[in-house]
């Protein structure tokens, strides 16, 4: 079985205090190299992951705010998953 594309969680798995090393950042680039797609997944917004983390474009996709969000790194896009949370809430 071929798989053709990785989904990762940021915090505690390819991050580890925040912080993304570079064997991680390594390996994650041998994987997109051997041209599988890379999805990144967290529930922080865009500005918390702006804060700890820069190289968005490493991934094809990614999901944020616990899902809500989608993003395509590349082109600057994005789309909502879901409707928006209530300012009530």
């Amino acid at each position: 079985m071929r798989f053709r594309l990785l989904a990762c969680d940021y915090d505690r798995t390819i991050a580890v205090d925040g912080t993304v090393g570079e064997s991680v950042l390594a390996a994650l680039r041998a994987v997109r190299d051997s041209g599988r797609l890379l999805v990144l997944v967290t529930g922080r917004n865009m500005e918390e992951l702006l804060d700890v983390f820069t190289e968005l474009r490493l991934f094809d996709r990614l999901v944020v705010e616990n899902g809500a969000l989608m993003l395509d790194p590349e082109r600057d896009v994005e789309r909502m998953l879901c409707a928006p949370v209530s300012h009530r809430l």
